[in-house]
């Protein structure tokens, strides 16, 4: 068997952190490494205990979970490390900024326990996770804050199709509805997006998802 899936759950509310710790424990194949309540410990405790994924709260005291996030998964990190957001919807207007400074995904707090355990696992693969609900509705909704200028980038390596593929990324598409809506295997749907992040230097679906928003490719 298989080493288990470290994880290192940071959230500031007790109830909400305990419930996590339970839920995870109780899987063969996870395991929590440790637990914290703010963002300042949680980067200590995740370049000590180098868990395989982070489950990180947005806000937290001391330190809020972007930045701890970017100290941890963004671009200047020297061990870098995968990050599970987990949100409020209604609340926490600055996932975006999360998903910039380097969180492998996000999901909803209320989201159910086999979702959760789901995304832990997926993200825990390097894989990147972007609930569709949640990236039509949370991204969108911010679309012109962080849209700057709304016009599409002119200067884009992509091809249409590849734009296409990323436009329907963008709006929260599985690899099997993006080959639905443009009649093409889920096979040429990975490919396309392999040459997506390859030609804009990108290092997953989420980052795609951001360069999309931020070039106006998508409304």
């Amino acid at each position: 068997m298989s080493d288990p899936i470290r994880v290192l759950v940071c959230d500031d509310q007790m109830l909400v952190r305990t419930g996590l710790v339970t839920i995870i424990d109780a899987q063969p194949d996870l395991e929590v490494a440790g637990e914290c309540g703010d963002g300042r410990t949680a980067v200590d405790l995740a370049r000590r205990l180098q868990p395989d994924v982070v489950v990180m709260d947005v806000r937290m005291p001391v330190l809020d979970g972007i930045e701890a996030t970017r100290l941890l998964a963004g671009s200047t990190a020297t061990e870098p490390v995968k990050v599970l957001v987990v949100t409020t919807f209604n609340l926490d207007e600055y996932v975006y900024e999360a998903l910039r400074a380097g969180a492998s995904g996000f999901l909803l707090k209320d989201a159910p326990p086999p979702k959760l355990l789901q995304g832990i696992r997926t993200v825990a693969t390097g894989a990147a996770l972007l609930d569709p609900e949640v990236t039509r509705a949370l991204v969108g909704r911010y679309a012109a804050r962080i849209r700057p200028g709304g016009a599409a980038d002119p200067e884009s390596p992509l091809t249409p199709r590849e734009l296409e593929v990323l436009r329907l990324l963008a709006d929260g598409r599985s690899n099997g509805e993006i080959a639905a809506a443009l009649v093409i295997s889920p096979e040429t749907v990975k490919t396309f997006v392999s040459r997506i992040l390859a030609k804009l230097g990108l290092r997953d679906r989420v980052q795609a998802v951001v360069y999309a928003y931020r070039h106006g490719l998508v409304s």
